[in-house]
């Protein structure tokens, strides 16, 4: 009776088991073939900020290729970082984001991008070897720039008589009131960092708590703050100075050419946008062809041009007009970009930065 149990138990076990692998098996099977059919559809999800790609340059792309793009937006770095986060490296096939946030994700223990195959992307020859082998990312493993962003101050030297060359000159008394800054924590704290003759990514809590003194005393001076528009309150006459995007004085100096542009002396804040393939892409392939368009010359000056972000392609000159080759705001002199300084990640300071913002904003 026993062995006769033990005996049917036993080819209990061995059915059970090999409804369980067969079970198993065909969800590998499946999985497998929900990938490789994956891999074959004709879409591309793409993931950064709002209108960061032109509409008419996503066109070309599809109409080129026939391959579909999804076009998800951010608002922040640190919100694309968390979504990312969320689904794992997965559901995106190219995130453009900011050089500092690449530095991040670098870190990371559950890994986020992939390694970018270049053989694989042609065009990545045409990108300046100027804006490459940045420290946030050596040998440009899993990151291509996009572009380059930068801050500038820019005045009415109708209303604004003193002379204006840097940050110190925006803690003048004199400008009380008439002030619009770009509503962004690292930039603001970061300028006041550098006019202290400090790095813009200071960790020491010594030199922080200097700046938060000396955001107490520009505070006066603020009237407005504003993230996505700063150039409308100069444009309106509701400020008179203003430090902003180049991309938004661009913007307000050809609303008011009067208007002046000023590259602070005490040096820049260099931001470089670029491609990275999430490490569980879903379509690889689509995602290389989509960056390696991109980065033709020809497209890369329309997507450039139309949001005026300074552009990383030397094969993208020669599509340029004078206007734009003459455009302050775009073009930074050698001297100035060579004195600027690319945000790092902060690790734990991050928190006291946020504490300073929040204290400063409520003032």
């Amino acid at each position: 009776m026993y062995k006769k149990l033990s005996k049917i138990l036993s080819l209990l076990l061995v059915a059970v088991l090999s409804t369980f692998a067969f079970s198993g098996c065909s969800k590998s099977t499946s999985t497998s073939s929900n990938t490789q059919k994956s891999s074959e559809e004709k879409v591309v999800n793409i993931f950064t900020w709002a209108n960061y790609v032109p509409d008419d340059v996503v066109k070309k792309f599809e109409k080129k290729t026939g391959i579909k793009v999804n076009y998800t937006n951010f608002s922040t770095n640190e919100e694309m970082l968390a979504k990312l986060q969320a689904v794992k490296g997965s559901q995106y096939d190219v995130v453009i984001c900011s050089d500092y946030i690449v530095e991040v994700m670098g870190k990371q223990k559950d890994v986020l991008m992939q390694p970018i195959d270049k053989a694989n992307i042609a065009n990545y020859k045409n990108v300046d070897t100027k804006y490459l082998n940045q420290d946030y990312d050596k040998g440009n493993k899993y990151s291509i720039p996009y572009t380059l962003g930068t801050q500038m101050i820019v005045y009415n030297p109708d209303k604004i008589k003193t002379e204006i060359k840097g940050y110190k000159d925006l803690w003048n008394p004199e400008l009380k009131g008439s002030m619009v800054l770009v509503d962004d924590s690292r930039i603001v704290i970061g300028m006041t960092l550098k006019k202290l003759g400090y790095s813009m990514n200071e960790t020491d809590k010594t030199k922080l708590d200097q700046a938060k003194a000396e955001l107490k005393k520009l505070r006066p001076n603020v009237k407005v703050f504003d993230a996505d528009t700063p150039h409308n309150s100069l444009i309106s006459g509701d400020t008179s100075i203003g430090f902003m995007y180049g991309s938004q004085a661009s913007a307000a100096v050809r609303a008011n050419p009067k208007l002046k542009i000023v590259y602070p002396e005490e040096g820049m804040n260099i931001e470089e946008d670029n491609f990275v393939i999430p490490v569980k892409a879903p379509h690889k392939k689509n995602a290389e062809q989509f960056i390696n368009f991109m980065l033709d010359g020809e497209i890369s000056n329309a997507a450039t041009t139309a949001n005026e972000y300074i552009n990383t392609n030397l094969a993208a000159k020669q599509f340029m007009s004078k206007e734009y080759l003459n455009n302050r705001a775009v073009f930074i002199p050698d001297e100035n970009f060579k004195k600027g300084e690319h945000f790092k990640d902060l690790g734990d300071a991050a928190k006291t930065y946020d504490l300073i913002w929040s204290e400063f904003k409520q003032q």
